[in-house]
């Protein structure tokens, strides 16, 4: 069942530039945490990378906390090291039988998930990132190459035009680079946009790729973006959650620019703001906060998919706290009107790298 409702979070509108319960699981890599509250019990699991990830699941944590701020809401969390611990997880808060709900953040929970999820068809679920069919799990996904063809496409104005700068250096060639956390479908999605967009300015622009293989690796972030810049990458984004703070310090060190994912990098990252031209947020805290709602509101959809974009406000190109004022004006308004034509079905962007 395709959901066609859609509840926005009071206070979660667009970006300019967004009694507890008994303990959940525990182990090597992870860690529970408790907040007070008596009313609708919600357990949330996070993507592997955890909370201060400054991106994915920090956005997550924003819609659970606004949930909280709006009804009386009994939470807890926990924050798997490694995707082998999802099903333990997501097992032991439903063996529990003490929550209304069990958020499920990332698309790597989707195979624990869809075996877990028939264990206790009594249990509510959501889940981010990837469409489980049960009947008691609602699914919220993303076009994510939606935004990233958004910024795809400033990145290839910067690389053609130039941007005057004393934060950052450009290079003489069109070149831009993107980074990766695993080399999953979802991530591809981000390339393939990315790429998409730096196109639709220059198809003479060189992309380069890499992966990483962890969203949780500075280290590996900092190499892959580095090899893009020194040869000669004007700019990198990455989709590759706290990895990525490796391609900020990459930028900072190389004195090129980087575009964040997820929230607006410039200010959860602001030690780099000066190298961060924009960040492509995705809202996965309006997603979090409508699955929460839903139960609270007795409206929740097992069964139901939500996919959210460009049109839904799901997703937004959020400029640099330092360098948006000074993007030229005539590149925002070029990316405004390649958002219509997106929005309009008039652009229509691939999934699949292999297909820019």
């Amino acid at each position: 069942m395709e959901r066609r409702t859609f509840l926005r979070a009071v206070g979660l509108s667009s970006i300019a530039g967004l009694a507890g319960c008994t303990g959940g699981p525990t182990e090597s890599g992870s860690t529970t945490t408790t907040t007070n509250g008596s009313g609708t019990s919600v357990a949330m699991v996070y993507a592997t990378g955890g909370l201060g990830d400054g991106s994915f699941n920090d956005q997550a944590q924003t819609g659970l906390e606004q949930a909280e701020g709006e009804f009386d809401i009994a939470s807890e969390h926990s924050q798997p090291g490694r995707t082998s611990e999802f099903k333990q997880h997501q097992s032991q808060y439903a063996q529990q039988g003490d929550w209304d709900l069990i958020s499920c953040i990332g698309s790597l929970q989707h195979d624990a998930l869809a075996e877990v999820a028939p264990e206790y068809p009594d249990q509510k679920f959501m889940v981010v990132d990837t469409k489980v069919d049960a009947d008691n799990v609602e699914s919220y996904q993303f076009r994510e190459e939606q935004g990233s063809f958004q910024v795809g496409y400033l990145a290839g104005l910067v690389t053609t035009e130039g941007l005057s700068t004393a934060n950052a250096e450009s290079t003489d060639q069109k070149k831009v680079g993107f980074v990766g956390g695993s080399k999953i479908p979802l991530i591809e999605k981000f390339e393939a946009g990315y790429r998409a967009g730096v196109k639709h300015v220059d198809s003479s622009i060189t992309v380069s790729s890499k992966y990483a293989g962890s969203f949780n690796d500075i280290a590996k972030g900092k190499e892959a973006a580095l090899s893009q810049y020194n040869s000669g990458a004007d700019v990198v984004y990455h989709a590759a959650g706290n990895t990525g703070t490796g391609v900020f310090e990459a930028a900072t060190e190389a004195g090129r620019f980087a575009i964040g994912v997820d929230k607006d990098q410039s200010k959860t990252a602001p030690k780099y703001a000066d190298h961060i031209l924009a960040s492509m947020v995705k809202h996965v805290d309006i997603a979090v906060y409508d699955g929460i709602s839903n139960v609270v509101n007795d409206e929740f959809e097992g069964g139901s998919a939500t996919t959210l974009g460009l049109e839904k406000d799901g997703l937004e190109t959020v400029y640099g706290d330092t360098l948006g004022s000074e993007i030229p004006d005539s590149f925002k308004s070029e990316l405004e009107s390649t958002k219509s034509k997106l929005t309009a079905g008039d652009i229509s962007v691939p999934t699949d790298p292999s297909n820019v």
